[in-house]
Protein backbone atom coordinates (compact mmCIF):
# COMPACT_ATOMS: atom_id res chain seq x y z
CA UNK A 1 0.00 0.00 0.00
CA UNK A 2 1.12 3.53 -0.78
CA UNK A 3 0.20 6.95 0.52
CA UNK A 4 -0.25 9.12 -2.56
CA UNK A 5 -3.83 9.87 -1.51
CA UNK A 6 -3.43 9.63 2.25
CA UNK A 7 -6.17 11.58 4.02
CA UNK A 8 -8.13 12.33 0.85
CA UNK A 9 -11.84 11.62 0.52
CA UNK A 10 -12.80 10.48 -2.97
CA UNK A 11 -16.01 9.67 -4.83
CA UNK A 12 -15.93 7.24 -7.76
CA UNK A 13 -19.19 6.87 -9.70
CA UNK A 14 -20.15 3.72 -11.57
CA UNK A 15 -17.71 1.82 -9.39
CA UNK A 16 -19.33 -1.60 -9.05
CA UNK A 17 -17.20 -3.05 -11.84
CA UNK A 18 -14.64 -2.35 -14.54
CA UNK A 19 -12.73 0.93 -14.56
CA UNK A 20 -14.64 2.31 -11.58
CA UNK A 21 -13.91 -0.69 -9.38
CA UNK A 22 -10.20 -0.72 -10.24
CA UNK A 23 -9.99 3.02 -9.59
CA UNK A 24 -11.71 2.72 -6.22
CA UNK A 25 -9.42 -0.15 -5.19
CA UNK A 26 -6.28 1.70 -6.31
CA UNK A 27 -7.29 4.88 -4.51
CA UNK A 28 -8.05 2.94 -1.31
CA UNK A 29 -4.69 1.17 -1.53
CA UNK A 30 -3.05 4.61 -1.70
CA UNK A 31 -4.65 5.70 1.56
CA UNK A 32 -7.85 7.37 0.36
CA UNK A 33 -11.31 6.97 1.82
CA UNK A 34 -13.49 6.14 -1.18
CA UNK A 35 -17.25 6.54 -1.55
CA UNK A 36 -18.07 3.77 -4.04
CA UNK A 37 -21.10 4.79 -6.07
CA UNK A 38 -23.32 2.69 -8.28
CA UNK A 39 -26.98 2.82 -9.24
CA UNK A 40 -27.55 -0.87 -8.49
CA UNK A 41 -28.05 -1.46 -4.77
CA UNK A 42 -25.66 -4.08 -3.38
CA UNK A 43 -23.62 -4.37 -6.58
CA UNK A 44 -20.29 -3.50 -4.92
CA UNK A 45 -20.83 -5.21 -1.57
CA UNK A 46 -19.11 -8.51 -2.38
CA UNK A 47 -15.86 -7.15 -3.80
CA UNK A 48 -15.62 -4.51 -1.08
CA UNK A 49 -15.93 -7.16 1.63
CA UNK A 50 -13.27 -9.29 -0.07
CA UNK A 51 -10.85 -6.45 -0.81
CA UNK A 52 -9.06 -6.25 2.52
CA UNK A 53 -9.69 -2.49 2.33
CA UNK A 54 -13.16 -2.35 3.88
CA UNK A 55 -12.11 0.49 6.17
CA UNK A 56 -11.33 2.65 3.14
CA UNK A 57 -14.32 1.76 0.94
CA UNK A 58 -17.92 2.73 1.60
CA UNK A 59 -20.77 1.98 -0.84
CA UNK A 60 -23.23 4.71 -1.82
CA UNK A 61 -26.05 3.49 -4.04
CA UNK A 62 -27.80 6.23 -5.99
CA UNK A 63 -28.56 7.25 -9.59
CA UNK A 64 -26.37 10.18 -10.66
CA UNK A 65 -29.08 11.29 -13.13
CA UNK A 66 -31.40 11.99 -10.16
CA UNK A 67 -30.53 15.54 -8.97
CA UNK A 68 -32.12 15.16 -5.53
CA UNK A 69 -30.30 11.85 -4.92
CA UNK A 70 -27.01 13.43 -5.98
CA UNK A 71 -27.40 16.37 -3.61
CA UNK A 72 -28.50 14.22 -0.67
CA UNK A 73 -25.69 11.70 -1.03
CA UNK A 74 -22.94 14.25 -1.67
CA UNK A 75 -23.98 16.13 1.46
CA UNK A 76 -24.06 12.87 3.41
CA UNK A 77 -20.48 12.14 2.33
CA UNK A 78 -19.44 15.66 3.31
CA UNK A 79 -21.16 15.34 6.69
CA UNK A 80 -19.65 11.91 7.34
CA UNK A 81 -16.05 12.67 6.35
CA UNK A 82 -15.82 16.43 6.64
CA UNK A 83 -14.55 17.15 3.13
CA UNK A 84 -14.37 15.81 -0.45
CA UNK A 85 -11.08 16.03 -2.32
CA UNK A 86 -11.48 13.96 -5.48
CA UNK A 87 -14.38 13.11 -7.78
CA UNK A 88 -14.04 10.54 -10.56
CA UNK A 89 -17.02 10.80 -12.90
CA UNK A 90 -16.84 7.29 -14.33
CA UNK A 91 -20.49 6.21 -14.54
CA UNK A 92 -21.59 5.76 -18.13
CA UNK A 93 -24.05 4.01 -20.41
CA UNK A 94 -23.31 2.83 -23.94
CA UNK A 95 -25.62 1.75 -26.76
CA UNK A 96 -24.11 1.28 -30.21
CA UNK A 97 -26.50 1.98 -33.07
CA UNK A 98 -26.05 2.89 -36.71
CA UNK A 99 -27.44 6.15 -38.07
CA UNK A 100 -31.03 5.53 -39.06
CA UNK A 101 -31.42 2.92 -36.32
CA UNK A 102 -30.89 5.22 -33.33
CA UNK A 103 -33.40 4.75 -30.55
CA UNK A 104 -34.66 7.95 -28.94
CA UNK A 105 -34.99 6.10 -25.63
CA UNK A 106 -31.37 4.93 -25.72
CA UNK A 107 -30.23 8.39 -26.78
CA UNK A 108 -31.97 10.01 -23.82
CA UNK A 109 -30.58 7.38 -21.42
CA UNK A 110 -27.01 8.02 -22.58
CA UNK A 111 -27.32 11.79 -22.27
CA UNK A 112 -29.07 11.52 -18.90
CA UNK A 113 -26.22 9.51 -17.39
CA UNK A 114 -23.13 10.42 -19.41
CA UNK A 115 -23.77 14.16 -19.60
CA UNK A 116 -26.54 15.44 -17.32
CA UNK A 117 -25.61 13.14 -14.45
CA UNK A 118 -21.97 14.18 -14.70
CA UNK A 119 -22.95 17.85 -14.58
CA UNK A 120 -25.10 17.19 -11.49
CA UNK A 121 -22.11 15.55 -9.77
CA UNK A 122 -19.75 18.38 -10.72
CA UNK A 123 -22.19 20.98 -9.41
CA UNK A 124 -22.77 19.27 -6.06
CA UNK A 125 -19.17 18.24 -5.39
CA UNK A 126 -17.54 21.49 -6.54
CA UNK A 127 -19.60 23.41 -3.96
CA UNK A 128 -18.05 21.22 -1.26
CA UNK A 129 -14.55 21.35 -2.73
CA UNK A 130 -14.68 25.16 -2.88
CA UNK A 131 -14.56 25.18 0.92
CA UNK A 132 -11.29 23.21 0.96
CA UNK A 133 -8.09 25.15 1.50
CA UNK A 134 -6.47 23.18 -1.33
CA UNK A 135 -9.51 22.85 -3.58
CA UNK A 136 -9.81 19.45 -5.20
CA UNK A 137 -9.54 17.34 -8.33
CA UNK A 138 -12.37 16.32 -10.65
CA UNK A 139 -11.63 13.60 -13.21
CA UNK A 140 -14.15 12.96 -15.99
CA UNK A 141 -13.96 9.70 -17.93
CA UNK A 142 -14.52 10.46 -21.59
CA UNK A 143 -13.36 8.24 -24.47
CA UNK A 144 -11.16 8.30 -27.54
CA UNK A 145 -14.36 8.15 -29.61
CA UNK A 146 -15.23 11.54 -28.14
CA UNK A 147 -12.06 12.89 -29.73
CA UNK A 148 -12.19 11.22 -33.14
CA UNK A 149 -15.61 9.56 -33.49
CA UNK A 150 -16.43 6.02 -34.55
CA UNK A 151 -18.90 4.44 -36.96
CA UNK A 152 -21.91 3.00 -35.18
CA UNK A 153 -21.36 5.17 -32.09
CA UNK A 154 -22.78 8.54 -33.11
CA UNK A 155 -24.72 9.21 -29.91
CA UNK A 156 -22.18 7.65 -27.54
CA UNK A 157 -19.42 9.66 -29.23
CA UNK A 158 -21.55 12.80 -28.88
CA UNK A 159 -21.92 12.25 -25.13
CA UNK A 160 -18.19 11.70 -24.71
CA UNK A 161 -17.40 14.76 -26.81
CA UNK A 162 -19.70 16.67 -24.46
CA UNK A 163 -17.69 15.32 -21.50
CA UNK A 164 -14.55 16.84 -23.00
CA UNK A 165 -16.26 20.20 -23.50
CA UNK A 166 -17.61 20.06 -19.93
CA UNK A 167 -14.10 19.36 -18.66
CA UNK A 168 -12.54 22.36 -20.40
CA UNK A 169 -15.27 24.80 -19.39
CA UNK A 170 -15.43 23.59 -15.78
CA UNK A 171 -11.63 23.79 -15.50
CA UNK A 172 -11.69 27.47 -16.47
CA UNK A 173 -14.57 28.33 -14.15
CA UNK A 174 -13.31 26.40 -11.11
CA UNK A 175 -9.59 27.24 -11.35
CA UNK A 176 -9.91 30.33 -9.09
CA UNK A 177 -11.28 27.99 -6.40
CA UNK A 178 -8.21 25.70 -6.75
CA UNK A 179 -10.35 22.95 -8.22
CA UNK A 180 -8.65 21.12 -11.08
CA UNK A 181 -10.78 19.45 -13.76
CA UNK A 182 -9.29 16.96 -16.22
CA UNK A 183 -10.45 14.08 -18.37
CA UNK A 184 -9.15 10.59 -19.06
CA UNK A 185 -9.93 9.36 -22.59
CA UNK A 186 -9.59 5.56 -22.55
CA UNK A 187 -8.99 3.62 -25.70
CA UNK A 188 -10.56 0.19 -26.19
CA UNK A 189 -10.69 -1.33 -22.70
CA UNK A 190 -11.36 -4.89 -21.54
CA UNK A 191 -14.60 -4.37 -19.64
CA UNK A 192 -17.96 -6.12 -19.56
CA UNK A 193 -19.19 -3.50 -22.05
CA UNK A 194 -16.52 -4.56 -24.54
CA UNK A 195 -17.19 -8.25 -23.98
CA UNK A 196 -20.79 -7.72 -25.09
CA UNK A 197 -19.65 -6.22 -28.40
CA UNK A 198 -19.08 -8.10 -31.66
CA UNK A 199 -15.36 -8.98 -31.45
CA UNK A 200 -15.05 -9.22 -35.25
CA UNK A 201 -16.13 -5.59 -35.59
CA UNK A 202 -13.45 -4.59 -33.06
CA UNK A 203 -10.54 -6.25 -34.87
CA UNK A 204 -9.71 -3.16 -36.94
CA UNK A 205 -9.54 -1.00 -33.82
CA UNK A 206 -7.42 -3.57 -31.98
CA UNK A 207 -5.03 -3.75 -34.95
CA UNK A 208 -4.46 0.01 -34.68
CA UNK A 209 -3.19 -0.17 -31.09
CA UNK A 210 0.58 0.23 -31.34
CA UNK A 211 1.20 -1.42 -27.97
CA UNK A 212 -0.51 -4.55 -29.28
CA UNK A 213 -3.20 -5.04 -26.63
CA UNK A 214 -6.42 -3.51 -25.40
CA UNK A 215 -6.31 -1.57 -22.14
CA UNK A 216 -7.12 -3.21 -18.84
CA UNK A 217 -9.22 -1.29 -16.29
CA UNK A 218 -6.15 -0.92 -14.06
CA UNK A 219 -4.42 1.02 -16.89
CA UNK A 220 -7.17 3.63 -16.77
CA UNK A 221 -7.13 3.64 -12.96
CA UNK A 222 -3.43 4.52 -13.07
CA UNK A 223 -4.19 7.63 -15.10
CA UNK A 224 -6.86 8.58 -12.59
CA UNK A 225 -4.37 8.19 -9.72
CA UNK A 226 -1.98 10.62 -11.40
CA UNK A 227 -4.68 13.26 -11.81
CA UNK A 228 -6.05 12.69 -8.30
CA UNK A 229 -2.67 13.06 -6.61
CA UNK A 230 -0.83 16.24 -5.69
CA UNK A 231 1.76 15.37 -8.36
CA UNK A 232 -0.64 16.87 -10.92
CA UNK A 233 -1.28 20.02 -8.91
CA UNK A 234 -0.67 22.35 -11.88
CA UNK A 235 -2.56 20.31 -14.47
CA UNK A 236 -6.12 21.33 -15.36
CA UNK A 237 -8.34 21.46 -18.43
CA UNK A 238 -6.49 18.58 -20.07
CA UNK A 239 -7.60 15.40 -21.81
CA UNK A 240 -5.24 12.49 -21.16
CA UNK A 241 -5.56 9.68 -23.72
CA UNK A 242 -4.86 6.28 -22.18
CA UNK A 243 -4.98 4.24 -25.37
CA UNK A 244 -1.71 2.32 -25.82
CA UNK A 245 -0.65 4.66 -28.64
CA UNK A 246 -3.59 4.05 -30.90
CA UNK A 247 -3.01 5.24 -34.46
CA UNK A 248 -5.31 8.04 -35.64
Amino acid sequence: MGNLLQGKVCIVTGAARGIGRETALLFASEGATVAVNDSRTGSADDWISQSGLCGNLCPYYFDISDPSAVRANVMDIKKRYGHIDVLVNNAGVEFNELIGMISRENMETMFNVNVYGMIEMIQAVSRVMARNENGGSIINISSMVGLRGNAGQLVYSATKGAVIAITKSAAKELAPKKIRVNSIAPGLTQTEMMEQADIEKLQGRIHNICMGRVAQPKDIAGGCLLLASDHSGYISGQVLPVDGCTMM
